[in-house]
């Protein structure tokens, strides 16, 4: 052995782009998802009995024509159950499967199970429930006027916003609705539950919260939590829909199987899903504001209605999250909030992507863009006269201080970068000239609380395992949606233990090695999972280096891991030989690693305090072009400043980036969710429900990454990407409202989507 050289204290793992560990895979058709798992013998397949109403008293169900196929084995109801027939959600309010009343079209009343999936969906449709129908709540309106709420409402307050409203010069008041959004995962919900000896149970399920799964699972059972291991491998997409809503075709499934003794897979088609599964929250909004003649903020009443569906699941963190991001970049002085959380008969809205964030973050920017044209002034100079700043300006209003604000010379960069004001001059030149086609251009912050609002769930644990070969296996407690969790995790633990990426392999998300494990959700996998396994890698290293600093006579500070290589004033060994070593000198050569998010706290009854450990930031500048005649409209251009902090996987977050901005894109321009007056979603399938595609992508589209770390102590000085960047595409809406008002039109009449209907609409030819 030589004499090391001097060498970097770590291996160039994170900070990398490196591929998604399952995209070779994935490209070649060899990544199993929950419905490639081959089914053993004897396993039955589920399908939905829907109720065919939004709302009724539930009289019996003749299922005797479904019951009658060839293949058939049985229908399972509430009367099948034999733990608590309401699911163990934190509200207690949603049953298992319909008992004495529906509440919305498309609430499971039970399953039809057969041998094959065919033959159950073409049973379960020959089931007809009898039902005595009742008036439904369809909008929040009607529910706010019922006063009808699946929770009571929260009210957040600093100074007196009337007192404020009645000193300001300028006072505007209006009102506007923010549509819902389905999540569009290309893997659809789906669970397959294995029965295992002495009332145990293996559930499989695509969920980005195996532990509620588990919970779910028990307790619909009646048996402990370890009677139940819950496995998810990897996702086809979640975006939220999976965190709790996952959890109901497991337990379905769970229900059928212990009824009929045999393993059973219920794999929703799109249809039911998109009938049975709640959407992103819509919300309709109210405001008065009073500003000054430099555009600045003296007074906010904003009063929000959420439509949370026919029951709570997620809805209240969700309507706190809008309320905590009412504020977006900007500071508000004099505020009063009012949030309502409605209850319809439709749809048990639930988290997606940024879970209550964009719809707090619209209606500030929707604001002051009538600020910016009520007073004739450029939009940006008036999100920039009310950034959040220094000293008194650094307060949001539940009282966390913004100690990490880059807001100011973030905007102002990208402003450069994008020739913000050089464009929007030609952008009135091009208008100048052009009647039927008008240009619009809006740039727009972003500044994201990253922590679940609800401290409990900020922790995170994880398993290291070296094997004697040198190989590393990486368990913890996240999920895989896509979103390249597995494989920022491997290369964090590449950096600690000192070793190529390719030595890591992370498993499965497994009930049974990590348990109570937090939702994969809130933007926090890598700053949870992340850190728990560094923390677990760390155990190994240490126990590795105590040993070797034994055998050379060092300090074990003086041992140093790189290159697959461990390094002593002395020596140098090859990893693998190290640890072949260890084992036969009885070293540990496996670890857990938990891990706790530091310093947030806050009262849940006031909405005061640090719900947030950090804020993410960013920017983004979009043009648009719309027709004056057709409502059509298009994205001509985009540039984007994220701020990632020091990027663990700089292509994994650009994709992320990309991803959230068009998926907030479509939010905003495409997808409409409809119900019609008995409360049927009328947008229930692909051909009706227009996501974006490929065409939809700007000609012009730059992203850049802001170069400094994360001023807390996160790991590799990260930020959290998942959520933040969805609310970049808030600068489309923004430019299309900019596009009718050059047009003569008034914004203020647009809502969200902006179809061109409601392009139209605001043009005064809808």
């Amino acid at each position: 052995m030589n004499a090391p050289e001097a060498l970097p204290l770590k291996t160039p793992a994170a900070g990398v782009s490196r591929a998604h560990e399952s995209a070779r895979a994935q490209v070649a058709g060899a990544a199993p998802y929950i419905d490639d798992i081959p089914e053993v013998r004897g396993t039955l397949h589920a399908a939905p009995v829907c109720s065919p109403v939004a709302h009724g008293r539930l009289l019996g169900v003749d299922t005797s024509a479904a019951l009658a196929l060839p293949g058939v084995r049985g229908f399972v109801g509430a009367g099948q159950i034999p733990g608590d027939p309401v699911l163990a959600a934190f509200a207690h309010d949603e049953p298992v499967f319909a008992r004495d009343t529906v509440q919305f079209m498309g609430q499971v009343i039970g399953l039809i199970v057969a041998d094959d999936v065919m033959t159950a969906r073409r049973a379960a449709r020959l089931v007809t429930p009898r039902i005595e129908a009742l008036p439904p709540v369809l909008t929040v309106h009607e529910a706010h006027e019922q006063r009808s709420y699946v929770l009571p409402p929260v009210h957040v307050a600093r100074g007196d916003a009337q007192a404020a409203l009645r000193r300001a010069k300028h006072v505007l008041e209006g009102g506007f609705e923010v549509g819902g959004q389905e999540h569009f995962y290309l893997e659809g919900q789906v669970a397959y539950v294995l029965p295992l000896e002495q009332n145990q149970w293996w559930v499989y399920s695509s969920t980005q919260h195996p532990g509620e799964v588990q919970h779910w699972v028990s307790h619909a059972l009646g048996i402990a939590n370890h009677a139940v291991t819950v496995e998810c491998r990897r996702m086809g997409g979640g975006f939220g829909g999976k965190e709790t809503q996952a959890g109901h075709l497991a337990v379905w499934a769970a229900v059928a199987a212990n009824h009929l003794g045999r393993p059973v897979k219920l794999r929703l088609d799109r249809d039911d899903d998109f009938m049975i599964t709640g959407k992103r929250h819509p919300f309709a909004y109210q405001y008065r504001v009073g500003f000054g003649d430099d555009g600045r903020l003296c007074g906010l009443q904003l009063q929000m209605l959420v439509n949370c569906g026919f029951s709570a699941d997620l809805s209240g963190p969700v309507a706190d999250r809008a309320i905590f991001h009412c504020d977006n970049a900007y500071f508000l002085e004099d505020v009063a909030v009012d949030s309502f959380r409605c209850k319809t008969n439709t749809q048990s809205h639930t988290a997606f992507r940024g879970f209550g964030g964009p719809q707090g973050v619209i209606a500030i920017e929707r604001i002051l863009g009538d600020i910016a044209r009520h007073l004739g002034l450029d939009p940006l100079q008036v999100r920039l006269r009310n950034l959040y700043g220094i000293g008194e300006r650094d307060l949001t209003h539940y009282d966390m201080r913004v100690e990490d604000n880059i807001l100011e010379p973030l905007l102002t960069t990208l402003a450069q970068t994008s020739r913000y004001a050089e464009r929007r001059a030609a952008i009135d030149a091009f208008n100048a000239q052009s009647p039927v086609i008008k240009k619009g251009m809006a740039l727009t912050p972003v500044k994201f609380g990253i922590s679940f609002t609800a401290t409990l769930f900020n922790q995170a644990g994880a398993l290291v395992h070296v094997y004697t070969d040198g190989s590393v296996m990486v368990n913890h407690g996240g999920t895989e949606m896509g979103q390249g969790l597995n494989t920022k995790v491997a290369q964090i633990v590449a950096d600690e233990l000192g070793v190529p990426c390719e030595r890591v392999l992370c498993t499965a998300a497994d009930t049974s090695k990590v348990p109570n494990a937090s939702a994969t959700a809130a933007s926090s996998g890598t700053d949870l999972n992340g850190r728990a396994a560094q923390f677990a890698a760390r155990h190994v290293r240490d126990n590795l280096a105590a040993f070797v600093a034994g055998l050379d006579g060092c300090g074990a500070g003086a041992v140093r891991f790189a290159h697959g290589e461990i390094h002593t004033p002395k020596t140098t060994r090859r990893f693998e030989d190290v640890v072949g070593a260890a084992y036969a000198n009885r070293i540990q050569l496996w670890s857990d690693g938990f891990y706790r998010t530091p310093k947030i706290h806050y009262d849940k009854t006031t909405m005061k305090g640090r719900p947030f450990y950090y804020f993410a930031y960013g920017a983004a500048c979009s043009e648009v072009a719309i027709d004056t005649l057709t409502g059509e409209s298009r994205v001509l251009a985009v540039d984007i400043l994220h701020d990632v902090g020091h990027s663990i996987n700089p292509a994994l977050d650009i994709g992320q980036i990309e991803g959230g901005f068009v998926q907030g894109m479509g939010w905003l321009t495409t997808e409409q969710l409809v119900w019609n007056a008995q409360g049927k979603l009328q947008t229930h399938a692909p051909s009706t429900y227009k996501i974006p595609t490929a065409g939809d992508l700007p000609p012009h589209w730059r992203v850049d990454l802001w170069p400094e770390a994360n001023r807390e102590d996160n790991v590799h000085g990260s930020k959290a990407v998942g959520e933040p960047p969805f609310m970049l595409a808030i600068s489309v809406y923004e430019a299309l409202r900019d596009a009718v008002a050059r047009a003569g039109g008034q914004p203020g009449a647009m809502d969200a989507p902006a179809t061109a209907e409601e392009v139209l609409k605001a043009l005064g030819r809808g």
